[in-house]
């Protein structure tokens, strides 16, 4: 066992776990990450509670108690998915405590059927912050065009935000836009802006997933060199934006008035293609002041053998963008993947938790009190 995990720490890289479920907690498991293994925060995400939930452990007598309410089955969900997010919340809130409110924090995602409109997205956030009632949560918006507005109003009303689904540069900037335009509207109602805070969720193993897809399509040798290259450039690259937005005169405003930078947060960090090392979106992704959302095996393949030597990322962009260029010479449109991704990632949550709403509603009819 190395102590990666550590290092990564020290680089200014927070270790989140990218998974939840009512045993992790019960069983004293997400504890002993906390304890043991750098754990400072936890993500979920529709696709997680349907694991969680659909594998039954743990939630029966809840699930019993709800049947004999004969409660809806999208109020039966919202009940289960925000009592683990609460319970986590308070395991970490130490973790909140000792930094501030940087880290400790547990996010919760708006139904993913709301992705395309706003006015509910605005809606559903001030529930769940309300439902779960942590001071810990983040709320996570996807940063899809609708998701843009719905983030800068939530923000200004005080509530902290995870924004998910990001992939392309362009997005990303319109992102750190909505955070810092929702902290202004937060600061013009008096707000206190030392309390809110922001990450930016940007995906990266999908990236490389449809590159790569693409890249094998062409088959030549100049596509093959590039395999494996386009997601670590595009992180990069969102870093350098990152720098150069919390350093601008704006910013600078908003900081004096207590304001935290939204930090960048990596998902996605699975490696997905056996032909890469399984720590690569972590080793080559180091860089201050950001989140590295890892699944359980991500996690446990970094502290084994994970290679932190220091800062990844500062440095890189203009390889990183003659990487992305190289892209667009072979023929393949940036736009075109980001935005296929972009769908397909809504579709997914979405697909998820209509599967979630279907084996929950099994479970309330199998449980409901005989009449």
């Amino acid at each position: 066992m190395t102590d990666a995990l550590k290092r990564l720490s020290d680089e200014g890289v927070a270790i989140w776990l990218d998974d939840l479920s009512r045993k992790r907690i019960t069983s004293g498991n997400l504890a002993e990450l906390i304890d043991q293994s750098h754990v400072v925060g936890v993500t979920t995400n529709p696709s997680i509670f349907q694991k969680a939930i659909s594998g039954g452990d743990g939630y029966e007598q809840q699930l019993a108690d709800l049947a004999a309410r004969k409660v809806t089955v999208d109020e039966a969900i919202r009940m289960i998915t925000t009592a683990d997010v609460r319970d986590a919340a308070d395991i970490l809130r130490p973790v909140f405590d000792a930094t501030d409110g940087q880290d400790g924090r547990v996010s919760i995602e708006v139904d993913p059927r709301l992705a395309h409109d706003t006015v509910a997205t605005v809606a559903e956030a001030k529930q769940l912050a309300w439902l779960v009632d942590r001071p810990n949560t983040l709320i996570k918006i996807p940063a899809t065009k609708a998701g843009l507005p719905a983030i800068a109003e939530v923000i200004g009303k005080g509530i902290s935000v995870n924004v998910t689904l990001i992939f392309s540069l362009e997005r990303y900037r319109a992102v750190m836009d909505a955070y810092v335009t929702g902290l202004e509207k937060a600061k013009a109602a008096g707000l206190d802006l030392s309390l809110i805070h922001s990450v930016a969720s940007f995906f990266v193993s999908r990236v490389d997933t449809e590159i790569d897809k693409r890249l094998d399509a062409l088959g030549t040798a100049e596509a093959k060199e590039l395999r494996g290259k386009a997601a670590l450039a595009n992180a990069r690259l969102a870093y350098q934006a990152y720098e150069e937005v919390f350093s601008s005169d704006r910013w600078a405003a908003l900081e004096k008035s207590g304001a935290n930078k939204q930090r960048a947060l990596w998902a996605s960090t699975g490696v997905k293609d056996p032909a890469y090392k399984d720590t690569l979106y972590v080793d080559d992704l180091v860089a201050p002041n950001t989140v590295n959302t890892m699944p359980e095996a991500t996690l446990e393949a970094t502290a084994d053998h994970g290679q932190i030597i220091g800062d990844t990322v500062r440095g890189t962009y203009e390889q990183a963008k003659a990487e992305l260029d190289a892209l667009a010479k072979v023929g393949i449109s940036y736009d075109d993947v980001v935005q296929v991704l972009e769908d397909e990632g809504v579709e997914k949550f979405e697909a998820s938790w209509n599967d979630l709403l279907k084996s929950t509603e099994a479970e309330l009819k199998r449980l409901a009190p005989e009449a």
